[in-house]
């Protein structure tokens, strides 16, 4: 390390998980580090992301739960949803943890820096708010990514919208929301939403949400919008926003007006680099604006590496964790390793819940040729009494040559919980014979994972 020729050995952009987590690895050697984070300390997932999502959805969850209680002998009246409690220990929760993520940095010796940080040249960094500039032998970007919003001449009226990040300071529950977008933020909203009461129209661009997953889940989880009373609208676009005396009209690209409350666009997301000075250190980002790197979160700048959602390449907390502790090992531990991104399981908190690791069936097709399918629908033993009419979804892809599962496929409740742990098997190459040889857990509905036995064949036309 070269101490005395730079201020730091390793300066961080970006106090997000993947940043804070690389910061603290490289610390921990010995290294002399800072972290400059200009808003607060935790990044998208703990202050404006998947924690507080989250607890939403719980929110959302307890006034259903209350209803069905009354199959299994609960009798509950008065019951009541207060918006403003709720969030009020939230945000609570939220400080506590961002003070958990600063007080780990400390105390292993990372300087924090509260404001933004831009590049000067490929060593070289200017603090925006005191105007100091400071120097590193490594510099790591972990500015993570922002909602993606049309400009203006894209959208008249976009100004009157809510992004994600609003969505968490909202005062109250709007009576009419209209969400723009089929990806697992939208849909998550949606279902929110429209469990605390809320009048939910989403509006779509394709036929069918969630594009990338497979084609069975996005058809539950279709269904399940629909189920949940939100009002799905397919294969339109927003045209134009106005904002009159009796709330908000969109016009879509149908020529159908839709009158609304509030506006919840989840149309994607884009990396942080727009004003970083990537240019300046001669960091080259791709035509998204995402910071391009090697299979080491390498630039193409010697010096300079980058983790997380900035990459663009798996927009997901733990791939962040994983990819800042692989370069901080790599780098100052004397471990070099790099992340897998293969096999990395991922849920959408909707209602069902999806829960999936590994290929779809179409993606695996695609790969490896011929596959076998096996699929299961049923209704959870824990609706047969409480008047709930939603079913689990299940589906194996195995290549049929050896038999290897490829995919894990759950829509239902839990089907997080349930694809964590079958992550686990599937990672390690485990085969369908596998599967079959594990004894089922009775009663549940993650026996049925380890129970099915025929293969799935396509109605004859």
């Amino acid at each position: 390390m070269s101490a005395r020729a730079y201020d730091y050995d390793l300066f961080v952009i970006g106090g997000g998980s993947g940043g804070v987590r690389a910061g603290r690895i490289a610390a921990l050697t010995g290294a002399k580090v800072a972290l400059a984070e200009e808003y607060r300390m935790g990044g998208t997932c703990v202050i404006r992301g998947c924690v507080p999502k989250k607890f939403m959805v719980y929110a959302s969850d307890y006034g259903k739960h209350i209803a069905k209680s009354e199959g299994y002998g609960w009798s509950v009246d008065g019951a009541s949803y207060d918006h403003g409690k709720f969030m009020t220990r939230m945000h609570a929760e939220i400080d506590r943890l961002s003070a958990i993520y600063d007080r780990n940095l400390r105390n292993a010796g990372v300087e924090i820096i509260s404001e933004r940080a831009e590049f000067v040249d490929a060593h070289t960094l200017r603090l925006k708010t005191s105007g100091r500039t400071v120097t590193a032998e490594k510099i790591l970007i972990a500015t993570g990514g922002r909602p993606w919003l049309p400009s203006p001449e894209e959208l008249p009226g976009v100004q009157h919208v809510i992004t994600s990040n609003e969505v968490f300071e909202m005062e109250a529950v709007p009576k009419r929301l209209v969400v723009a977008g089929g990806g697992y933020i939208a849909v998550e909203f949606a279902h929110v939403f429209a469990g605390l009461g809320a009048e939910v129209t989403l509006v779509y661009r394709g036929e069918t949400v969630l594009r990338g997953f497979d084609d069975d889940v996005r058809l539950a989880v279709h269904e399940g919008l629909k189920e949940a009373g939100v009002r799905v609208v397919t294969t339109c676009t927003f045209e134009r926003i106005e904002k009159g005396e009796g709330g908000l009209t969109i016009t879509l690209s149908s020529g159908h007006e839709i009158e609304t409350d509030t506006i919840l666009m989840a149309v994607g997301r884009q990396a942080n680099t727009e004003g970083l000075g990537c240019e300046k250190a001669g960091v080259a980002l791709n035509e998204n604006g995402n910071v391009i790197v090697d299979d080491f979160s390498r630039t193409n700048i010697e010096n300079i590496w980058a983790v997380g959602d900035v990459t663009g390449r798996m927009g997901l907390t733990p791939v962040a964790i994983r990819e800042g502790h692989a370069f901080a090992d790599t780098e100052f531990g004397g471990k070099p390793w790099k992340m897998d991104h293969s096999y990395v399981p991922t849920a959408v908190f909707s209602r069902p819940e999806v829960g999936t690791v590994g290929l779809s069936e179409a993606e695996a097709r695609r790969q490896h040729g011929e596959i076998d399918i096996y699929k299961t629908n049923f209704r959870p033993m824990k609706n047969a009494l409480n008047g709930d009419t939603s079913r689990t979804f299940m589906k194996l892809v195995v290549r049929a040559s050896d038999q290897r599962m490829l995919g894990v496929h759950v829509v239902g409740e839990d089907a997080a919980e349930m694809i964590q742990t079958a992550a686990i098997a599937v990672k390690m190459g485990a085969t369908k014979q596998d599967f079959d040889q594990t004894c089922a857990l009775h009663p549940s509905s993650a026996e049925e994972l380890v129970t099915m036995r025929t293969k799935w064949q396509p109605e004859a036309i």
